[in-house]
């Protein structure tokens, strides 16, 4: 099936730069669908024409995306250093699940259903394959949200060594790279790869299990979250680029904003300037700056408040935030 569907991809890929080449049309994903008309009828392919309409659509997509004439081929022999992870696509209503089993384009597959998929309308969704070889079904179903029963409102500011701390004190401690990084590079001296991919699939699910843990916990307990617009576009370019992508800012912020839509909390970015430097106590401006004072972890205000360095910064982010909020609001 995944083949079916790489062959579909490149056909929509060689199609659509000849076009743009010759005659210098852009073909829509309308477009790209009837030329791919009757292609799941031919002898041979298993996917069937609402995937490959899938496939249309996604690649018109990318393609816009990247402003590209021509998209990478995607690749089906495993061996090939440029081989294309699987991926399958399927529209709502085409896959069924029933008694541990899922169903699709006239097969059944057997899948750890971790979830209870049984209570649940499937919609659209895909299969997909990680580096590993591993399959994992992907779908999307509808759920009863739940609002917030929390009434108080914190500050986040992110960091790198805690990729996180709250105005509350809350910690979450990040470096999940930093701390299986020997026993990567010792598996890449020996040349392992299947252990290789086997520790970066660990930091990836050590990472997006942590990160979904903290920020569950934040939305059930606040009513308004304020983050720090800390970029880590500008921070990748530096010598800090590891920590900064070990840290999963973008992750963690995306996380936070659609858990609060869903459950009705206030999700705000604000601007962190000068929250480390400023007491949030008294105000005044005499905290540690610059590279310099990186070192400096707690420090203690004229007006005699002592302060933990990250959570005096996100006092000052819920401050900022709240303020933000305010504007305009009759006293």
């Amino acid at each position: 099936m995944a083949r079916d569907v790489n062959q579909a991809w490149n056909f929509a890929n060689e199609t659509s730069s000849r076009a743009i080449r010759e005659r210098g049309k852009w073909l829509s994903a309308y477009d790209l669908q009837k030329l791919t008309a009757g292609y799941s009828k031919c002898d041979g392919v298993t996917v069937g024409s609402g995937t490959v309409q899938l496939v249309c659509v996604e690649y018109a997509t990318r393609r816009k995306q990247f402003k590209k004439a021509r998209l990478n081929w995607r690749v089906s022999n495993p061996k090939s250093p440029k081989y294309s992870l699987g991926w399958i696509p399927f529209k709502g209503g085409h896959a069924k699940y029933k008694a541990g089993q899922v169903e699709f384009a006239g097969k059944k597959f057997s899948l750890w259903d971790s979830y209870g998929l049984g209570k649940y309308e499937l919609r659209a969704g895909s299969f997909n394959e990680d580096s590993r070889g591993r399959w994992y079904f992907n779908v999307a179903v509808e759920v009863q949200t739940k609002p917030s029963t929390g009434t108080e409102a914190v500050g986040i500011d992110l960091g790198l060594k805690e990729c996180a701390t709250t105005s509350t004190g809350e910690k979450l401690e990040g470096r999940w790279y930093r701390a299986n990084e020997q026993a990567l590079a010792k598996a890449q001296r020996a040349r392992k790869k299947k252990r290789v991919k086997a520790i970066h699939a660990k930091i990836k699910n050590q990472r997006k299990d942590a990160l979904h843990k903290f920020s569950t916990a934040l939305v059930q307990k606040n009513a308004a979250i304020f983050v720090g617009d800390v970029s880590s576009q500008k921070l990748v370019k530096t010598k800090m680029a590891k920590s900064t992508l070990d840290a999963g800012w973008a992750m963690f912020k995306t996380a936070l904003e659609y858990k609060c839509r869903q459950a009705k909390v206030v999700f705000e970015v604000v601007n962190e300037a000068y929250t480390t430097q400023a007491c949030s106590s008294c105000g005044s401006v005499e905290g540690p700056r610059g590279l310099s004072d990186l070192g400096i972890r707690r420090w203690t205000c004229s007006c005699g408040a002592e302060h933990d360095r990250d959570v005096n910064a996100a006092k000052n982010i819920a401050r900022f935030g709240l303020e933000s909020l305010a504007v305009g609001a009759p006293a």
